[in-house]
């Protein structure tokens, strides 16, 4: 197993989140790798959590990883929440992602979930991906 690849798939994942214009559109540059401090906007994105396990082959040193990227708004209903989830769901789908260290085997949806937040009109989408790295 390696976790050396972990960094790098994390900025890889950010880099095609945060780029991606169907993203943009929806939540201009409120893509984040931390949970923003102070005043935050209406509708965002975070990286979230990450479950690492290894993976490796006679060939490569390598892990699965699953993370989460998450969806937060604060708009009446889950439809702004879901459409930026989408987004965020095509910016990762069937996209080659170059990293600065080793490389992507493959990248898949695994799972969503939908949850009214602490506020009244609270939103939450967790989207869960799962990767699998080599470090070559």
């Amino acid at each position: 197993m390696s976790y050396a690849v972990a960094a790098a798939l994390q900025a890889a994942v950010f880099a095609a989140v945060s780029t991606d214009p169907g993203v943009q559109a929806l939540v201009g540059g409120d893509v984040f790798d931390a949970p923003p401090g102070g005043v935050l906007p209406l509708t965002y994105v975070v990286l979230g959590e990450e479950d690492v396990r290894a993976h490796s082959n006679i060939s490569a040193a390598g892990a699965v990883h699953d993370f989460t990227v998450s969806v937060f708004s604060d708009a009446a209903g889950f439809a702004t929440a879901k459409a930026v989830a989408v987004a965020v769901s095509d910016a990762l789908s069937d996209v080659d992602l170059t990293l600065a260290r080793g490389t992507l085997v493959t990248l898949a949806f695994v799972r969503a979930k939908a949850r009214r937040g602490r506020t009244p009109d609270g939103r939450r989408i967790d989207l869960r991906f799962r990767a699998r790295v080599e470090d070559i």
